[in-house]
């Protein structure tokens, strides 16, 4: 099964920028889509962007102009460019693999990481 490791969190303040990296033990084009989620303390795990094997993209209306996922097959890492931060956006990222979907509902996604925590202050 594949290993997914999030990398690059960290603290940042409002309006600043991050870019998490996804690193895949194993060929990421094997599976059909690569999410972002988060999770904010007390709340839901929240799907934010995902990118298909072809490069089609899904993402949450909150994150529209701010955010940008990218995929390097050859790397094996999928990559989640975030800027224009807001204290909202604080949360624990993960990335996660789906091998038929491309969604923000979690349980389509079978494979995930441990998690990367972002932090912004205002």
């Amino acid at each position: 099964q594949v290993q997914l490791v999030e990398s690059g969190g960290g603290s940042v303040q409002s309006g600043g920028s991050l870019r998490l990296s996804c690193a895949a033990s194993e060929l990421i084009s094997d599976y059909y889509g690569i999410g972002w989620f988060r999770q904010a303390p007390g709340k839901e795990r929240e799907g934010i962007f995902c990118i298909t094997i072809s490069g089609s993209t899904w993402y949450v209306e909150s994150v529209e102009g701010r955010f940008t996922i990218s995929r390097d097959n050859v790397q094996r890492t999928v990559y989640l460019q975030m800027n224009n931060l807001k204290p909202e956006d604080t949360a624990v990222y993960f990335c996660a693999a789906s091998p038929d979907y491309c969604s923000g509902d979690a349980s389509d996604f079978s494979h995930w990481g441990q998690g990367t925590q972002v932090t912004v202050s205002s």
